[in-house]
């Protein structure tokens, strides 16, 4: 049932049911018809093609740029992992922004603090919770509950920080288990996380691409036909094989990383990103006259998904030259997105969705 999509079989099982091509619903239908309710977001796709060349020249400005820092926040995500004592730690990535992240800190928990570890991605949806099924089917596997630890890219509002403690509490409550719900993730912009390498809006590469730095997998889906022990689905995207980055992207982030190998320092201090998330919502909401938080995302890897995924009203950046939003500036070009500069703004980048009742 599981498959490593285009990564090697022994960095990662993908925990999700391969569907066959759906009928792809385009961006602006599909925003319509989630703001509407008359479909939720997670029975969705929208295509997805092969980035362009100017593109990829940005994303590999942006691994030029940023991948020593990844690294680094890798590597201190697993020394944070290893030091919680368990000798063999079931990795649990959140597909897919977490399965590059997933990836790698599993390769650093064996080969640099000498765990035995496992590394699974499975889906986690707003509003409708973790796959049930995956999770069974890791405590199936033999991994003791305690042992497994969610792993994510980075925090925006921490939604799914907050979806991920309720649905693994009603989990343990029906399972009669003990899994720790805490998320942990490189940054955490909005100090949900239990543990975080960082607290700071950077340029975290793999944020700026989809499938093709994450084993060619589709955002995962919850279609009609899944049943109560069905993993979520996904697409695998074959075709764009010729394109994909994604063992390329972890070798790179390994490499990196054992060169800065043994790695200290604690958690990052989430309190600071609480308050300031809390503080800019707020601020936000009031400014551009968003009835639904929904409509905003914050820090540079969300911002990155709607300008992708989205419809976008307006991107607004706190130094538009600045290096680590090329790639959003190149993106708002091509879709014809308004620009705002705002140097107060406490990220790099935040994007709001257009509602639409404004379409």
């Amino acid at each position: 049932m599981s498959f490593p999509g285009s990564y090697a079989s022994e960095d990662v099982s993908f925990l999700l049911r391969r569907l066959p091509m759906p009928d792809f619903v385009e961006v602006a239908e599909k925003e319509r018809l989630i703001q509407s309710g008359r479909r939720h977001y997670s029975e969705m796709l929208s295509p997805e093609s092969a980035p362009s060349s100017r593109y990829m020249a940005l994303f590999d400005a942006a691994c030029r740029a940023n991948n020593g820092r990844m690294a680094r926040d890798c590597l201190r995500l697993a020394g944070l992992i290893a030091a919680k004592g368990t000798a063999a730690p079931a990795v649990v990535s959140l597909a897919r922004a977490g399965t590059p992240v997933g990836v790698v800190v599993a390769r650093l928990l064996r080969q640099v603090f000498r765990r035995e570890a496992a590394h699974y991605s499975v889906s986690i949806v707003r509003d409708r919770g973790i796959d049930t099924a995956a999770l069974r089917h890791i405590l199936a596997a033999g991994h003791a509950p305690e042992s497994v630890v969610f792993v994510d890219g980075w925090t925006g509002k921490g939604v799914i920080a907050r979806e991920l403690a309720v649905s693994v509490g009603a989990f343990n409550a029906a399972q009669r288990t003990r899994i720790d719900p805490g998320l942990h993730v490189l940054s955490d912009l909005a100090g949900a996380a239990a543990c975080a390498a960082s607290c700071e809006d950077y340029l975290i590469p793999s944020s700026i691409l989809n499938a093709t730095v994450s084993g060619l997998v589709s955002r995962t889906v919850m279609d009609a036909a899944m049943g109560p022990d069905d993993f979520h689905g996904c697409v695998f995207y074959e075709q764009l094989a010729p394109h994909d980055r994604s063992r390329a992207f972890a070798d790179a982030l390994t490499g990196l990383a054992l060169e800065q190998a043994p790695a200290g320092a604690g958690a990052a201090d989430a309190s600071g990103a609480r308050q300031r998330s809390q503080a800019f919502i707020a601020q936000a909401r009031a400014k551009y006259d968003v009835a639904d938080v929904n409509l905003i995302k914050p820090g540079i890897g969300e911002a990155t998904r709607v300008l992708l995924r989205r419809v976008p009203r307006l991107l607004v950046l706190r130094d538009p030259a600045a290096p680590e939003v090329a790639h959003l500036m190149a993106l708002a070009e091509e879709k014809n997105v308004p620009v705002e500069c705002d140097p107060a703004l406490p990220y790099h980048a935040v994007s709001l969705i257009r509602s639409a009742s404004d379409a």
